[in-house]
């Protein structure tokens, strides 16, 4: 009989998870945990690198990066049931070594003790449910354009990362790239196997496809095969608890912490209404049911991991390929947790994913990501514009905190503009005031 059966599924996993009544299996919410690990991989390599550059031990802090998408990811497939998972924010981590270390010369361990700050309010506001309320009170346009915004973000990052277009220095803008080298030739490779197997709807054909790109990879030297795939991890000593909270109590860098808080707020916002509504996970408002619990462990995530060097901890975009795999219920971020923790010992074989293995999939994603902007009502100028801004400004800062920042203070003064003041809730013209400031100094 099919270990794939109500009846011989464990009993636990379909009470805990309720596989079937979301009309998944156990096999695709493995098959979208290994896809959701397999898009993230990179941020292994990637995000040690980074911090490393704001003088951040590479080694110790890998492992911290490690176990900290491990048990942040574990803890949301636990506590809410669906398919998310967590690592270090891309835009928390070049603003730590960039910003506050190399141009401030602020020491990461005060920079850490700016993220414990900062997850702290975020805790207090997602216990009072203002996070919650501010969620419920965003304009469904906005809230539809975020996956949108989303879609092309990632879309965009599949481009980049897989050599498809690049910045050109000449003209500071983005351009084709080299067509010809390896490196595009394996994602134009990988793209053409990904379309295929989701046109055919082959089961797990995204892995299948990010696989297949990695293996076809080694011949054409753009896959680099480890000279081993085991590999004892380090100590965490030189990074646990180095944390220095009150020289970031200073006056002075609550503009720092302000842009950590706003940039991560609205971020974790964009994630989580991007994958709920590619996994039809919204209420028939636009609203993410029990957001709370994803914001809960988002907070305390953020709170645990400044105190091992790991920046403001957050919900993946990436979270979207498990979604497109099939996933739907916490099974598929357990399996990804379990799987960043696998790392611990086998971290070459993770790296050994190149990008171009994982851009062909976020490209595909991004674009079904599009399908939301139908909704929108673009003959409501007040409606358009607003969602309009949340899509295009994500893409051109590269941020999907202030994309959406962007379309909330556009709402506002598009409504006032057209007589509507009266139509606009109350909390947005709260919101609109730290969202000024961000804008005018910080962004």
């Amino acid at each position: 009989m099919s270990t794939d059966t109500p009846t011989a599924r464990p009993r636990a996993l379909e009470r805990w998870f309720r596989i079937q009544q979301r009309g998944s299996s156990l096999r695709i919410e493995l098959i979208a945990g290994f896809t959701t690990f397999a898009t993230m991989a990179y941020v292994l390599a990637v995000v040690p690198g980074i911090l490393a550059e704001g003088g951040v031990p590479r080694g110790p802090v890998t492992v911290a990066i490690i176990v900290m998408a491990a048990l942040s990811t574990l803890a949301m497939g636990i506590v809410t049931n669906r398919p998310l998972a967590l690592a270090p924010g891309l835009g928390s981590v070049a603003f730590i070594a960039f910003t506050l270390g190399a141009v401030e010369g602020i020491p990461w361990q005060t920079s850490m003790g700016m993220v414990f700050i900062s997850g702290l309010v975020f805790v207090l506001l997602t216990v009072l449910k203002l996070r919650e309320a501010i969620s419920s009170m965003m304009p469904k346009a906005i809230k539809l354009a975020i996956g949108a915004g989303v879609g092309l973000f990632i879309c965009f990052i599949g481009f980049r990362s897989g050599g498809l277009s690049q910045a050109s220095e000449s003209s500071n803008a983005l351009v084709v790239g080299d067509l010809g080298s390896p490196e595009a030739i394996l994602t134009l490779i990988g793209l053409a196997l990904v379309l295929g197997l989701h046109l055919r709807k082959v089961p797990g054909g995204l892995l299948i496809a990010i696989v297949a790109t990695t293996i076809i990879g080694i011949p054409m030297g753009v896959t680099t095969v480890p000279d081993t795939l085991w590999q004892a991890p380090t100590g965490l000593g030189e990074v646990a608890f180095g944390i220095d909270i009150l020289g970031a109590l200073k006056l002075s860098f609550f503009p720092f912490i302000f842009a950590l808080f706003v940039s991560d707020f609205f971020s974790t916002f964009g994630t989580l209404f991007a994958v709920g509504s590619r996994g039809n996970f919204l209420d028939s408002d636009g609203n993410f049911p029990e957001i709370n619990k994803p914001f809960l462990v988002d907070s305390i995530s953020t709170v645990a991991g400044s105190l091992v060097a790991v920046p403001v901890m957050t919900t993946y975009v990436e979270s979207t390929s498990g979604v497109e795999a099939g996933g739907r219920t916490g099974l598929t971020s357990i399996t990804t947790g379990a799987l960043f923790l696998a790392t611990l010992l086998f971290t070459p074989l993770a790296l050994m994913i190149p990008s171009q293995a994982t851009a062909p999939v976020l490209i595909l994603v991004g674009l079904l990501m599009l399908a939301p902007l139908r909704e929108i009502d673009m003959t409501d100028l007040s409606e358009a514009l607003p969602a309009f801004l949340a899509v295009v400004v994500t893409i051109f800062t590269f941020n999907i905190g202030t994309g959406i920042s962007a379309g909330i203070v556009a709402y506002v003064v598009v409504k006032v503009l057209s007589g509507e003041a009266r139509s606009v809730p109350g909390g947005l013209w709260i919101l609109l005031v730290p969202l000024v400031y961000y804008f005018t100094t910080l962004a």
